[in-house]
């Protein structure tokens, strides 16, 4: 089907679902028209066309959130007589009831723009969802860059028309169907880091996929269904500006406690796995319910201080001021009592509640409390699998008998994995999350969410000690063994330590062994490194474990979901507390900080700010103030996100859902530079692992494993030779050679875009096996002799060159564009290793030029392949090459003076390409010199001092237009270079 044909057949599938199809709105003036009939006749007025004008002017706004807010909200507006008008923009009381209708190609003109946008749904004559449609093969992520692109032209429609509203963007080409939240532009990242606003595909209960255009429309832009995916499941980030939807598993899960207690139910859990967005799915159900009059409270109830914390700054992240802190049982109790609205929704700990409950507690709380006990109250529980919901389930349904229990769980309690006893009489039995909460609601597994690529799968190495005699499953081997063992495969595992780790230990005792040893091996291959001239540099090391409470409650409270810290305290608690002051006295001289056991709460946060801080490069915040593994026993292996964490070293042994919860840490989507969550496993835990798979993927055990587990080396390997063949198989069907000198021969932009697809594959496989920390050397063999290390220097350095070159034509945009061009989608992140940077460089080129003639450890054409590789250093990579050649080699150079050597080269190039390009022109140097320098210094272009710098010349109007676009088309490319990745304001309109 042509474009055409797709659209046609869209619009009848809407009519169908009974739209109103508009032929007649194709232009802006037309759109406004149509929106000041429907507005007038919702708030039942007539306004002047002066009012009207004015009422466009106060709502069309660039801010997209701003946008967002003003279309949920009662507004106001003073008419020409003074008087104020009340109004609203759609029928907010019931989303259904208003006008619902589609448009297609719309043009709309503005200063520098004249896009036509495919298909747009009308809701109540406001623009809310733009379909955009294709005919090729669908890249989603390329789609939705498409669409930002289009919304950063300078003067483009979304901005200063109607269509400032859009909430949702869809992308089909009718078999494969996206959608996404419109947002402000800071919110899409496009760069070398390429960290994503989600993309969504729509789903079932089940979540089986609904892609193709026509079952899509039924189950997502049927009128009352797209009207409260707008109303009831996108969420106004308020902290971050941004608009949020809910996907698919969130929505069911939300309606599913909300139809419960509607019906009168009873209670229920929701199987969400970890990093699925359980606090999202939990905060829409608790604002629901916020404003249901049949419920009295709502309480979202925690088991840990930290996520108390945690959990109100992330609903109060969704909606400022929605949740006050309680800072003692006492502020609880009074809030409970409180008829007010903003005491609704409580977040409370299970400590808290269980003293408010406790009858013989001085305070008379229970007492207090007797007015609410037929009241009827929600309880929301996260992380339900904790033991202690069981021991004060009962203390909550006996006080609240109307009360209905809700649990969020990502690793329910099964009978197999079940640790809490009840006795009934002579019987005991174990209580699982289903024996608590009655029913399963909803289930979105671990295996869901890899398939959607929600979370990401495991590389589970279970490692194998040197020697004939093998440790059994769950035994331990030297921790001096495992170190050495850490230290050999953790610049592969992190990808260059771009990530960092946790090495879960077996007690606290093991955790203070593994501290003190870790220095000490550190410090001996520091000591052998000086008389080697090796090039060891040392890990960052910390730890943490709880102290012993000594009847601290913050503590006591922290420790009830740590059993094994727990456990470990009662035995020689001074040692213990000894210990732990070493170790943040050793913490607070590497990072200068000033921690104290005292107040371990800081402690314990600054050690996650800094896990988390691994996301920042290291020109922002140096490798010294971050850490590269922190030892753990109970801490941090439940509850704890980072995306830049990706391996988990094993010491200690797990199983069910302790063992699915560590390994969660790792396994947090980023992107493709990030291809699983690496776990190194020293207790041959491989029955434990697969057991736990089959509790928890709800699938049968081959085939989760398939799904969990990232392929074995020699697979990878194999699908690696696979694509370098097809590479081969395509540059030969080219008449080339497969070799990197010949890609620049390639004829056509369409060949080119097939070199960029075909190598990119070869590279994503190349980062996975990179990541592998169960390499053989017959494996590394094996990929060396499919891609030897020279050859995929050059590739990479070909497709940065070949990849720059289509991306300019990309964004230069227009109607004479391949199609499948503009398609592509270069994932430049693969290319952009974390160990490269500027300083890296900067002492590579220090060493190379002072290497003494024939004791050379690097070549010329070894270090400029390296610089030529890296997308990092895309616009730099021709100065440092010509600067590599100036240079006196054979010489002591010290870094900072090549650094400083450089810095001035640079500048004297860029001056020297200053100049020629005023020669070429005719300009003054001096006065173009200024102009850029005046551009660089705001980042922003200014028409008035391109007419200065022009009018010496003295030419007419036409010749003076010719002369402007002829020194924009060769001076854009250098601000570009010269604004290193920053965006220049204004410069777009040279770009159409």
């Amino acid at each position: 089907m042509t474009e055409k044909e797709i659209e046609q057949a869209l619009i009848e599938k809407l009519g169908d679902l009974k739209y109103s199809y508009r032929p007649d709105i194709r232009d802006r003036a037309a759109l406004e028209q149509n929106f000041r009939e429907k507005f007038e006749t919702l708030n039942r007025v007539h306004l002047t066309d002066g009012e009207f004008h004015r009422l466009l002017d106060s709502i069309i706004t660039s801010d997209v959130f701003a946008a967002a807010r003003h279309l949920r909200s009662r507004n106001s507006f003073e008419r020409d007589d003074g008087t104020p008008l009340y109004y609203t923009l759609v029928n907010l009381n019931d989303w259904c009831k208003n006008s619902f209708e589609v448009v297609n190609q719309l043009r709309i003109s503005t200063d520098y723009s004249h896009h036509r946008y495919d298909t747009i749904l009308v809701i109540n004559g406001i623009p809310a969802v733009q379909i955009e449609l294709k005919t090729l093969g669908l890249s989603p992520r390329r789609a939705m860059q498409q669409i930002v692109d289009y919304k950063n032209d300078p003067g483009n429609g979304y901005t200063r028309t109607l269509l400032c509203f859009l909430q949702i963007f869809i992308v089909s080409n009718r078999s494969d169907t996206w959608y996404f939240a419109n947002n402000n532009s800071r919110h899409f990242s496009f760069n070398a880091d390429e960290r994503f606003l989600p993309l969504y595909q729509f789903a079932d209960v089940d979540n089986t996929k609904i892609t193709h255009l026509d079952s899509f429309a039924d189950a997502f832009l049927a009128k009352c269904q797209l009207a409260e995916m707008i109303s009831r499941y996108m969420v106004l980030v308020a902290g971050e500006q941004k608009l949020l939807m809910m996907q698919p598993y969130q929505i069911y899960a939300v309606k599913a406690i909300v139809d419960s207690i509607h019906q009168h139910c009873g209670n229920g859990y929701v199987w969400h796995t970890t990093g699925s967005g359980k606090t999202l799915t939990s905060f829409k159900a608790a604002t629901l319910l916020k404003d249901n009059p049949d419920i009295d409270k709502c309480l979202f109830v925690v088991d840990r201080k930290d996520l108390d914390r945690q959990t109100r700054e992330e609903f109060n992240k969704f909606q400022e001021g929605c949740v006050e802190e309680n800072t003692n049982t006492e502020t609880l109790v009074r809030r409970l009592l409180s008829d007010d609205y903003a005491d609704k929704v409580i977040v409370t700990t299970i400590q808290k509640l269980g003293l408010a409950l406790d009858g013989t507690n001085k305070r008379n709380y229970k007492e207090r409390l007797e007015p609410l006990r037929r009241q009827r109250m929600v309880f929301i529980f996260d992380e339900c699998h904790r033991s202690q919901f069981g021991e004060n389930h009962q203390a909550i349904k006996e006080f609240f008998p109307k009360a209905q229990l809700f649990g969020f769980t990502g690793t329910p309690i099964f009978e197999q994995n079940a640790g809490y006893q009840q006795i009934q009489g002579q019987q005991a039995s174990y209580r699982t999350t289903a024996d608590i909460f009655q029913q399963q609601l909803h289930a979105y597994t671990i295996t869901h969410a890899i398939e959607d690529r929600n979370v990401l799968r495991f590389h589970v190495d279970y490692y194998k000690a040197d020697g004939q005699k093998q440790p059994k499953p769950g035994e331990a081997l030297a921790k001096r063994a495992i170190i050495e063992a850490i230290l050999a495969k953790h610049e592969a595992a992190t990808n260059g330590r771009k990530f960092n780790a946790l090495l879960a230990t077996a007690s606290i005792n093991d955790a203070i062994e593994y501290h003190a040893l870790f220095k000490a091996v550190q410090a001996q291959k520091l000591s052998e490194q000086q008389a080697a001239d090796a090039d060891f540099q040392p890990l960052n090391i910390a730890c943490v474990f709880s102290p012993p409470a000594e009847g601290n409650k913050d503590v006591q409270q922290i420790q009830e979901d740590l059993p094994q810290e727990k456990a470990d305290n009662q035995q020689e608690p001074d040692k213990k507390k000894e210990a732990l002051k070493f170790i943040i006295a050793d913490y607070n001289a590497q990072y200068g900080s000033n921690h104290s056991i005292g107040e371990f709460d800081l402690y314990y946060q600054d050690i996650q700010k800094r896990i988390k801080d691994q996301q920042y490069p290291n020109a922002d915040v140096p490798h010294a103030q971050k850490i590269d593994i922190t030892l753990v026993v109970d801490m941090l292996l439940t509850g704890f996100d980072s995306k830049y964490l990706n391996t988990l070293y094993v010491d200690k042994n797990l199983k069910h859902h302790g063992l699915i919860q560590a390994f969660s840490r790792t396994n947090h989507v980023l992107n493709d530079t990030k291809p699983y969550g690496n776990i190194l496993d020293f207790r041959q835990q491989q029955d434990a692992v697969d057991t736990a798979i089959g509790l928890f993927s709800g699938q049968t055990g081959k085939q989760a494993r398939e799904i969990w587990l990232v392929d074995k080396a020699p697979v990878v390997i194999d699908k690696l030779q696979a694509a370098v063949q097809n590479l081969s198989d395509f540059m030969q069907s080219q008449g080339l050679a497969n070799t990197p000198d010949a890609v620049p021969n390639l004829k056509g932009d369409a060949a080119r875009g097939q070199f960029i697809n075909l190598f990119k594959e070869v590279q994503r496989l190349k980062t996975q096996l990179d990541q592998y920390t169960d390499l053989t050397d017959d494996n590394r063999q094996a990929i060396e002799q499919i891609l030897p290390k020279d050859q995929l220097l050059g590739f990479k350095g070909v497709y940065l060159d070949t990849a720059q070159r289509l991306k300019a034509k990309q964004d230069k945009g227009g109607e004479k564009i391949d199609p499948a061009v503009q398609q592509l989608d270069f994932e430049f992140v693969l290319f952009a290793s974390s160990l490269i940077d500027y300083d890296y460089i900067m002492a590579l080129i220090t060493r190379y030029a002072g290497q003494a003639p024939g004791k050379q450890r690097m070549s010329r054409a070894e270090l400029i392949g390296l610089i030529h590789s890296d997308a990092k250093l895309i616009d730099d990579r021709d100065a440092l090459t010509d600067y590599i050649d100036s240079l006196d080699t054979g010489k002591p150079h010290t870094v900072e003076g090549v650094r400083e050597q450089y810095a001035q080269y640079k500048v004297a190039k860029t001056a020297q390409a200053i100049a020629d390009l005023a020669k070429r022109h005719g300009l003054s140097a001096a006065a173009l010199q200024g102009f850029v320098d005046a551009i660089l210094r705001r980042m922003i272009f200014d028409g008035e001092l391109l007419n200065d710098l022009l009018a010496p010349l003295q030419l007419g109007w036409k010749a003076r237009t010719k002369a402007e676009l002829a020194l924009m088309e060769d001076l854009i490319p250098l601000l570009h270079k010269l604004a290193q990745g920053r965006e220049i304001s204004g410069l777009g309109a040279y770009e159409q």
